[in-house]
C-alpha cells in the first residue's frame, strides 16, 4: 500500500494545498502518528494529532457535509436512543476539546495557519448547522441525549468565548440559546447527567439569558452531596471507579461554579473547595499512569480514550497543578500515553474518522449508548494547547513523570489522603 506522507515533511506551501476534509493530515490505517512524528517537538506532535481527529468534524460541519460523510457506527448492543444524536455529541465533544487551542491569537507559523483554519471551519460550521434547512441540523428535540452534548457545546463557549461565541451570527446565537432552554422539558438523570443541566444553564447566565435556577444549582449541590472524599465525587450516592469525575464531575463543577461566582451566585470558598479537590483528582490521574505511558482501562466509557485525563489536562491549562506535579512531567506522560493509544492501526479508519475500541478497532468494547459522535470525547485531554508554546508546559525540558520515576528508584513524592 502505497503511505502518503505526513504533513510535517511538507512545504508549507504544498500543504495548504491539500486542506480538505479528504486529505488533511490523513494517514493510512496502518501508518503510524508516532513513527512519523517522533523527532518533533511534543507540542508539534499534540497540535497535528488533535487537528487529525478534529478535522474531519469541523470541516464536514463547515461545509454541510457531516450528516452525509461521518460513519454512523453503533455499538453491537445500542440502546434504543435516536442514532442521530450521535452528529451532536460528535459537534458538542469536539469543540470543547479543541476551545482553548483555537481561542490563541493567530501567529504565522504552520501551527497559527492550522489552528486559524480549523477556528474558521468550526464558526463556519455552527454558523450552517444551526440555519434552517441546514443538511446537518443537529438534535436537540428527541431522546434526552442531547442534554449531555449541549453541555459539552456550553462548555465549548465558556472556554472560548472571544473565539467560538461572539463571532457567531446574530440568528446563530439566538439558535443555540433556543435549543439550550429547548432542553428544560427533559430532566437530567440523578447522576453525573445533572452537571450537564446546571453548565448549559450556568452558560445562558454568562450571555445574560435568565437560567432556570433550580437546575443551574441542583447539579452543583448533589455532586457536592455525593462527595465520597480524597479528590473522588460519587456518580449519585455511589461511588463508581471509572474516569466520570474526569470526562465530567471535576471540569463542569469547576466551570459552572465560576460562572456562579462571577455573577455573584456563590461565595469564593465553595469555588476555591471545588478547585482544590480537582487538584487533588489531578495529581491521582498523574500518579496512574504506568512508567510505560498506559493507564487502566477500568469503567464503562473507554471508547472515549484519552477524554479519562481532562481532569489533568484542565488543571494544567490553568496552570493550578499541584505543587509536587511539574508541567513538563504531565507533558511527557501524557505524551507517552496518546503515542501508545493513537499511534495503534484501527484507531482511525481510511478517512481519519475514529473508530470504536479502546486501544485499536474493537467494537465490542462500546457500551450500549456509544457511537461514532461519542468517540470525540478524545479531544479533552489536548486542552494544555489553549497555552502558549512559550509556556513551562511545552517549553520545559521532559520530565519523567511520578511512576516512571517511582519503578526507575529514583526519587519521588510521598502521598497521603487530603480531608478535604
Amino acid at each position: 500500500m502505497e503511505r502518503r506522507k505526513f504533513i510535517g515533511a511538507l512545504s508549507l506551501t504544498g500543504f495548504l494545498g491539500t486542506l480538505n476534509p479528504k486529505t488533511v493530515l490523513a494517514l493510512d490505517t496502518d501508518e503510524t502518528v508516532t513513527g512519523t512524528l517522533k523527532k518533533t517537538n511534543d507540542r508539534t506532535y499534540w497540535y497535528k494529532l488533535l487537528y487529525k481527529i478534529a478535522n474531519p468534524v469541523v470541516s464536514n460541519l463547515a461545509n454541510g457535509t457531516l450528516v452525509k460523510n461521518m460513519p454512523l457506527i453503533t455499538s453491537p448492543t445500542f440502546d434504543s436512543r435516536t442514532p442521530a444524536v450521535s452528529y451532536l455529541e460528535a459537534v458538542g465533544r469536539c469543540y470543547a476539546g479543541i476551545a482553548p487551542w483555537l481561542a490563541l491569537p493567530d501567529d504565522d507559523t504552520e501551527e497559527g495557519t492550522l489552528r486559524k483554519k480549523l477556528r474558521m471551519d468550526a464558526i463556519k460550521g455552527l454558523d450552517s448547522c444551526f440555519a434552517a434547512n441546514s443538511p446537518d441540523k443537529l438534535n436537540f428535540a428527541k431522546d434526552h441525549q442531547p442534554i449531555v452534548d449541549a453541555a459539552y457545546l456550553a462548555q465549548t463557549f465558556l472556554r472560548a468565548p472571544e473565539a467560538l461565541w461572539k463571532p457567531l451570527k446574530p440568528e446563530t446565537k439566538e439558535a443555540i440559546i433556543a435549543a439550550f432552554k429547548s432542553l428544560r422539558n427533559r430532566k437530567p438523570f440523578k447522576s453525573n447527567w445533572l452537571l450537564f443541566g446546571s453548565i448549559t444553564e450556568a452558560f445562558l447566565l454568562s450571555v445574560g439569558i435568565a437560567p432556570d435556577e433550580a437546575r443551574l444549582n441542583e447539579g452543583v449541590d448533589k455532586l457536592n452531596e455525593w462527595y465520597k472524599g480524597d479528590g473522588w465525587y460519587g456518580d449519585g450516592p455511589n461511588l463508581a471507579f471509572d474516569y466520570y469525575n474526569s470526562f465530567v464531575i471535576h471540569p463542569m463543577m469547576v466551570d459552572t461554579l465560576e460562572v456562579m461566582l462571577n455573577k455573584g451566585l456563590v461565595k469564593a470558598e465553595r469555588y476555591e473547595l471545588a478547585l482544590k479537590r480537582m487538584q487533588r483528582y489531578a495529581l491521582g490521574q498523574e500518579r496512574m499512569i504506568s512508567p510505560e505511558g498506559t493507564y487502566p482501562p477500568i469503567g464503562r466509557s473507554i471508547t472515549y480514550r484519552t477524554g479519562a485525563f481532562q481532569a489533568l489536562s484542565q488543571i494544567a491549562l490553568m496552570k493550578k497543578l499541584p505543587a509536587s506535579i511539574k508541567p513538563a512531567q504531565v507533558r511527557a506522560a501524557l505524551t507517552k500515553v496518546k503515542q501508545n493509544m493513537y499511534d495503534v492501526p484501527g484507531t482511525f479508519d481510511k478517512m481519519d474518522w475514529l473508530q470504536l475500541g479502546f486501544c485499536g478497532h474493537d467494537p465490542e468494547i462500546a457500551d450500549y449508548y456509544t457511537s461514532t459522535g461519542s468517540l470525540y470525547m478524545a479531544t479533552l485531554s489536548f486542552l494544555p494547547l489553549g497555552l502558549p508554546a512559550t509556556d513551562e508546559f511545552w517549553s520545559a525540558p521532559a520530565a519523567d513523570w511520578t511512576a516512571k520515576k517511582a519503578w526507575a528508584a529514583k526519587t519521588f513524592p510521598k502521598d497521603y489522603h487530603v480531608d478535604f
